[in-house]
This record gives structure tokens, C-alpha cells and sequence, in this order.
């Protein structure tokens, strides 16, 4: 069955190819390529793959001769640590450089700036003409974080949700179901907290960027969002009610030094059984139940974001996608590239090493979800459709804004007695990046 899937897959890469050199659409160059000068459809074409050090890339990796096996297609791929992808990336884009040909970005903290560039190139077309690529397949909201001015400017390879991480054992020996509201959140949090016994109430990121994507959570399940329109809402009583909750979970329950912390430290903390809840995203569960790397892993419980005064509401975004830089040389090699790397078939088999795609179908498959622990997978589906489709303020300069937002948080944490009139300072901050960008 996996032989056929595969030979279908091909198959169809080779029709699309066929098709678009043909048909020459979006500019695509096609020179050379006949089907009567060669069994494969670019034999000879070298393209370059850049992508993150992450575990999609090394899902990827061992993939890739079949692919070129298949199309004659040469993939040279290069990968970086997040800081040094980014630099890597507007190095490279900033000097018009046709290479990299397909690479790994981050859509809502690089998308708006990289599009308004011209550093990628629109995908509508290349999708569009290919029926059974099935773009309805993916997630509506994924599809929305990666589009750009109404323009599809990546393909979609990992979705993130907010989830609760909790410990089993430490809510069953208390008694504690568990929360499903903000407010029980916070209860339990206060019970469960034993600092002298190293066991603390909540950890999260603390970090005054890092933090922002996760008190996102918080924020829309008070009813609040970091704009509305072109106008700031950082300051609203539903935004100042999110930011105190996050910010005194961390302050009153957190351990010392919480406010330095990001997620790797985080989901370390809470993987070595010292925080009986943690808040992240579900990507990185292995971080924090590997048994290789847990000391809690079978008491590990992943329940759905509890819910504020607006409902449960998280997240439900792209953290990652694939882009085809709009200087490549050969288009359709690198189209065929992205449509096979996020074909089903080949989610499929990236998803079963955890990485949790964008397909509605591959989630649906039983081989889908098996890298993925059962109770997880459940809160996963309960998503499905639905979550909102930013974590962080959608402007150009997200760097800016998220450290706007951060430093709210991290007053709440310091017990800033002025903490509405902070919030009004970095709203019109936010505005002020808002009406600039606008000009």
C-alpha cells in the first residue's frame, strides 16, 4: 500500500510538471525541459533546500532520494539554527540571490516583512491548477497564517495549538480535576504549589518576547486580541485582565528566575516534575514527555487551553512553512519540491515522527496520529476547526511589537503598581508601529 502511495505521488508530480512547463505559468522558466530529452522530468536541476534544525528537517532528510530519484531533481540542504536561518535568509533575499531555492520560514514572525520585500513568491497559481494537491485539505486557519495581502505566500509544514501540560499524579493525590477554566486554573495552581517540596504551581516562558505567543492563549479566551482593525487593544480590560492572570500565575506560582525563561527552559523545568502545570504549544510535547529526557514522562496529561470569559480560545497557527524564494532559476523544480514535501503522503510520514501537520485527512488516519500521545491527539482533533489563526500581533516589525506586548507581562510579574498606566504607554507604542506601517 505504501509502494502504491508513493508511485500515485510521483505520478502525480510528474503530470503536474508536464502541466506547468507547459503551460509556463507564474514566469516559470522551462527551457530544457521536454519529455523526450530525458525519462525524468529535471534531470540535471540542482535545487537548495535551507531549513531550521528542527525535527521536520530531520524527518525530511532521509526522505529526499526518493524524490530525486524520481524527478532527476539534485536537492543540496543546508540547516541553521532559528537566529542564524533568519540571517541566513535576509542575507541571501536582501542581495537578490537565487538561492535558496525553497526554504523553511516562520510566517507570523517573518511573513509580512519577507513578502513586503518580495522575498516570496505567491503560490496561488501553482495550487490552484493542481486538483489533487487539495488545498481544502489543509487547516483554514494554518492556510490564513501563511497567506499574506489575500496572497498564499508559503505552504503550511507545522501546525501549533495551545494546550494545558499537566501532572496526573499530583492533581489524582490532591483530588483535582482537572482545570478546564482559567479561574480553576489558577486554584489549582495555588493547591498544587509546594516550592519547599520542589514542586512549583505553573511555569510557562517568562521571556519578555518569548511569552507573548503563549499569554496569546489567555487573551482571546478573555475576549481580547492585540488589535482590532488598525487600532491597538493591548490596554483593554480584557487584555489587562489576560496579561495580570499569565503574569501572577508566573509571579505568585512560578519558579525563581521564571522571568528569564523561555520555552526550552520551561518545557525542561516542567519535564524534570517540578511545576505541576505548564502552558505551551503542542509541537513541543516531546520536550517535555520524552522519557529519554522526562523524569515525569507516564504521569504527563494534555488537556484542551481552558477557558476565560470568552470560551476556550487558542491558537490554531502555522509556526512553520515552506517558501520558494522568487529569484530561483527553476520554479517548477521547486514547486514540485513543495508539493511533494506537503503532498499527504509525505505528511503523513513526517507527522508520524511527531511533527504535526496541516492535513485534515492525515490527522484522520490512524497512522497519522501514532507518533502523537492518544490523550493529545483528542484535544488536537477537538480544534479541528476553529482557534485563531495569529499568536502574536500580525505587523511587519514583529520583533518590536512582541517586546511591546512582553514588557506589560513582565511588569504584572515585577508587581508594577502602575501597571494600566504601562499599558497605555505600549499601546500607543503598538499604534505608533500600527500607523507606520500603514503609511
Amino acid at each position: 500500500m505504501k509502494r502504491f502511495r508513493s508511485l500515485r505521488l510521483l505520478a502525480g508530480i510528474w503530470a503536474l510538471s508536464v502541466s506547468v512547463l507547459a503551460s509556463g505559468c507564474a514566469g516559470i522558466s522551462h527551457s530544457g525541459h521536454n519529455r523526450g530529452e530525458s525519462p525524468l522530468p529535471f534531470q540535471g536541476k540542482t535545487i537548495t533546500l535551507v531549513t531550521a534544525n528542527h525535527p521536520w528537517a530531520d524527518a525530511i532528510r532521509p526522505l529526499l532520494p526518493e524524490f530525486e530519484a524520481a524527478t532527476g531533481v539534485n536537492v543540496i540542504i543546508q540547516g541553521f539554527f532559528e537566529d542564524q536561518l533568519t540571517q541566513k535568509l535576509t542575507l541571501q533575499l536582501t542581495t537578490g540571490a537565487e538561492t535558496p531555492d525553497v526554504f523553511m520560514y516562520r510566517p507570523l514572525q517573518e511573513g509580512k516583512l519577507f513578502y513586503k520585500n518580495g522575498w516570496l513568491e505567491p503560490l496561488d497559481d501553482y495550487v490552484r491548477q493542481d486538483a489533487e494537491y487539495d488545498r481544502s485539505d489543509f487547516s483554514s486557519e494554518a492556510i490564513r497564517s501563511a497567506t499574506v495581502d489575500g496572497k498564499l505566500a508559503g505552504i503550511p509544514v507545522i501546525m501549533e495549538q495551545g494546550i494545558l501540560y499537566y501532572r496526573k499524579d499530583l492533581l489524582q493525590k490532591a483530588g483535582i480535576p482537572v482545570p478546564d477554566t482559567i479561574d480553576k486554573l489558577v486554584s489549582a495552581a495555588r493547591l498544587l504549589h509546594d516550592p519547599d517540596n520542589g514542586v512549583y504551581g505553573f511555569v510557562a516562558r517568562g521571556q519578555r518576547s518569548p511569552l507573548v505567543t503563549q499569554v496569546s492563549s489567555f487573551l482571546y479566551s478573555e475576549g481580547g486580541d492585540f488589535t482590532s482593525g488598525q487600532q491597538a487593544t493591548i490596554n483593554t480590560p480584557e487584555a489587562m485582565r489576560a496579561f495580570t492572570i499569565y503574569g501572577s500565575l508566573l509571579r505568585d506560582y512560578g519558579p525563581p528566575g521564571v522571568i528569564n525563561m523561555s520555552w526550552p527552559q520551561a518545557s525542561a523545568f516542567f519535564a524534570e516534575g517540578k511545576a505541576a502545570f505548564y502552558t505551551d504549544a503542542n509541537s513541543i510535547f516531546k520536550s517535555a514527555s520524552d522519557p529519554a529526557r522526562s523524569t515525569i514522562a507516564e504521569h504527563i496529561g494534555f488537556a484542551s487551553f481552558p477557558a476565560g470569559g470568552n470560551g476556550s480560545r487558542t491558537y490554531n497557527i502555522t509556526s512553520w512553512g515552506l517558501a520558494m524564494n522568487p529569484k530561483a532559476v527553476d520554479k517548477a523544480a521547486a514547486w514540485a519540491f513543495i508539493r511533494w514535501a506537503t503532498s499527504k503522503e509525505i505528511v503523513l510520514q513526517t507527522q508520524r515522527k511527531g511533527n504535526p501537520g496541516a492535513r485534515y485527512s492525515v490527522w484522520n488516519m490512524s497512522e497519522g496520529t501514532a507518533g502523537f500521545p492518544k490523550e493529545m491527539v483528542e484535544v488536537i482533533k477537538q480544534y479541528g476547526i476553529g482557534g485563531v489563526d495569529h499568536d502574536r500581533p500580525t505587523v511587519i516589525n514583529v520583533a518590536e511589537a512582541r517586546e511591546t506586548v512582553g514588557e506589560i507581562v513582565q511588569r504584572v510579574m515585577t508587581g508594577d503598581p502602575d501597571l494600566q498606566q504601562a499599558a497605555d504607554r505600549a499601546n500607543a507604542a503598538l499604534q505608533a508601529i500600527l500607523d507606520k506601517e500603514a503609511e
